[in-house]
């Protein structure tokens, strides 16, 4: 399987690749268009503030190329995020891809989100094996409302979208290469779409 991450300095790769490597599989890392568009399936990882990595993804011209792909695309984290309309963090265009936006915590709890959290409302082959109420890893003070395009949920304290899915564009709020076992196993389902 020709497997890319997308390179745009904002991205936790490392970790990514790190948790592919252990499923046996190699992935390439690379930010270059051919490359890219020929994947069987590309990884959109993120880490950090929405309007850098929009600067990266622009100086790159990848905010061009990233919505016209059609093979199964998985955003993970801050690259859930930068698939929508835009972002209260920075006020920030994002890629437009899924027509929603992405807000700002507004709760007594801690911001942000950060640890262990259930899942629930699982409804999409990419959790397969996984079950209700089940744990993944999640850093964030950013979320996406739960929308038509919600295919799994969790809360803090309320509901929000644990993970989305548009077209070939799936996305994960959490970080499955932080979710052990369960992590492990959405990102097998993910290569077996």
């Amino acid at each position: 399987m020709n497997l890319v991450i997308v390179d745009y300095k904002a991205g936790n790769v490392q970790s990514v690749l790190f948790a592919l490597e252990r499923l046996g599989v190699q992935a390439n890392l690379s930010s270059d268009f051919e490359t890219i568009k020929a994947a069987d399936k590309v990884i959109f990882p993120g880490v950090g503030e929405a309007s850098s990595a929009m600067a990266q993804l622009k100086a790159r011209n990848l905010d061009k190329l990233l919505p016209t792909l059609e093979q199964p695309f998985f955003g993970v984290c801050l690259g859930m995020q930068l698939l929508c309309q835009h972002s209260e963090e920075g006020d920030t265009e994002l890629l437009g891809i899924i027509p929603l936006q992405v807000k700002r915590f507004q709760t007594e709890l801690k911001v942000p989100h950060m640890g262990w959290n259930q899942l629930e409302q699982l409804n999409s082959p990419l959790f397969a094996g996984i079950p209700e109420q089940e744990y993944v890893y999640y850093v964030h003070s950013y979320y996406v409302p739960q929308s038509e395009y919600t295919i799994a949920q969790s809360a803090y304290p309320e509901p929000f979208s644990a993970a989305l899915q548009y077209k070939n564009f799936y996305a994960a709020q959490f970080h499955p290469e932080k979710s052990g076992p369960a992590g492990a196993q959405i990102l097998k389902n993910f290569l077996a779409l």
